[in-house]
């Protein structure tokens, strides 16, 4: 996950908070401060045990019969969506209170803070977080979420192991000479081209809701691991949700984050490749193979041997 984790990570997770400096001075872009320092310059979790992200391996997925459907608490509202914001590491969009999730074996309830989005280098060079089976995405939208318990008290939330969990959407490229595509989509990025700076940031208006920029993907399928966040300083206080489907954007949008926003100011780099490169192979579960499938096939293959077996008599 992308955000800056400063303080116990107040700073980025209550958005009313600001702080004047980083905890810990980390980048993408820089041999000095990329991922590949992390584990030396935070190294309390960067070098911990459950790190994220990691391959998802769907064959070496586990099934759990409790990994059940989602409750998505006004993702259909379309004045959810706050704010957007070049934070210098990413696209950021805050939500207003009121939107969470529960179900899907969480613990409890959680509120939905934010979201933000990994690229790579247009959709031509990944770079989604995660990867599935080794194949990287050309991005990743991951939804922050907090426990409601906690009331807002990131402090509690960040020093639990479970206090955190982020539901994780694999971007590809929608198939076709589609652009444009799909209308949510189009007015997320159209607000792109105001926050081109680090720091700067727009209000964005009623329209569209998280259900929109969700659209196509099956909610009820997906993968889970407990993990870390993937920035330092990597807490390892996330339940991670990995939906196996992906959301199908056109390609002249995707290419939009690579092309337009920069680490600091305009005459400062594009903001490219912000991700974190895979940590070590973590336990991963999913729902079980439906029953459905497995009886179609015997009924199938039953078929198949009864005509062998009417053919030769």
């Amino acid at each position: 996950m992308n955000w800056l984790v400063a303080a116990l990570a107040v700073c980025v997770l209550v958005p009313s908070v600001h702080c004047a400096s980083d905890a810990v001075a980390w980048c993408y872009h820089l041999p000095s401060c990329n991922d590949t320092t992390w584990p030396t310059i935070a190294t309390q979790y960067c070098n911990g045990t459950r790190q994220s992200p990691i391959d998802i391996v769907s064959s070496s997925a586990q099934p759990d019969d409790n990994l059940t459907a989602f409750v998505f608490s006004n993702y259909g509202s379309t004045t959810a969506l706050k704010k957007i914001e070049n934070t210098g590491k990413t696209v950021k969009v805050t939500l207003g209170s009121g939107v969470g999730v529960s179900g899907g074996d969480l613990p409890e309830a959680y509120d939905s803070l934010q979201f933000h989005l990994h690229w790579g280098d247009g959709s031509s060079v990944p770079g989604s977080e995660h990867t599935l089976n080794g194949q990287r995405f050309p991005m990743e939208l991951h939804v922050v979420n907090a426990k409601s318990s906690y009331n807002g008290n990131t402090t509690q939330a960040i020093a639990d192991s479970t206090g955190l969990a982020a539901l994780g959407f694999f971007i590809e490229e929608m198939s076709g000479n589609a652009t444009g595509q799909p209308a949510s989509w189009k007015t997320l990025t159209s607000y792109l081209a105001n926050i081109a700076q680090s720091g700067e940031s727009a209000t964005i208006a009623p329209g569209i809701s998280m259900d929109d920029l969700l659209e196509g993907v099956d909610r009820t399928s997906y993968y889970r691991y407990l993990g870390s966040l993937t920035t330092p300083t990597c807490n390892e206080a996330v339940v991670w949700t990995v939906f196996k489907k992906p959301i199908k954007v056109s390609k002249d949008l995707i290419d939009l984050f690579s092309t337009t926003v920069h680490v600091s100011n305009s005459s400062s780099p594009l903001m490219v490749n912000v991700y974190r490169n895979i940590q070590p192979a973590q336990r991963v579960t999913t729902q079980r193979a439906s029953s459905g499938s497995t009886s179609t096939t015997c009924y199938s293959l039953g078929l198949m041997a009864l005509s062998l077996a009417l053919g030769r008599s």
